[in-house]
């Protein structure tokens, strides 16, 4: 799994590469979490991850839950089907901003 960061206007965007698994997650969890401060807008982009097992949905929930309780934005973008599907199935998608388009994902946090 690959991890990338760079800031795009005041949005700080993480491009994501590789399954996201109970190997991967930790280091989503260990590289993302430092990314939020107040106020901060976050893009996930998730295009190359065909795979996120619970414990990747879980890192995702922790990331969403610290970025909220410091008034900040967290977008995922270009989730695969199959993860789409079950984050609607297990009630996460309630939580998420959801985009299919790495610009799309911009628009919402700008």
């Amino acid at each position: 799994m690959k991890i990338n960061t760079q800031t795009v206007k005041e949005v700080t965007a993480v491009e994501i590469t590789g399954d996201i698994d109970a190997n991967t997650a930790p280091k989503v969890t260990e590289t993302v979490l430092p990314l939020v401060q107040p106020g901060s807008k976050i893009l996930m982009n998730m295009s190359g991850v065909p795979y996120m097992s619970s414990a990747g949905l879980r890192s995702l929930l922790s990331l969403y839950r610290q970025t909220t309780a410091k008034d900040g934005k967290i977008v995922l973008v270009g989730l695969s089907e199959e993860i789409l599907d079950t984050m609607s199935v297990t009630g996460f998608l309630d939580f998420f901003t959801t985009c299919d388009t790495v610009e799309s994902g911009l628009a919402a946090l700008i």
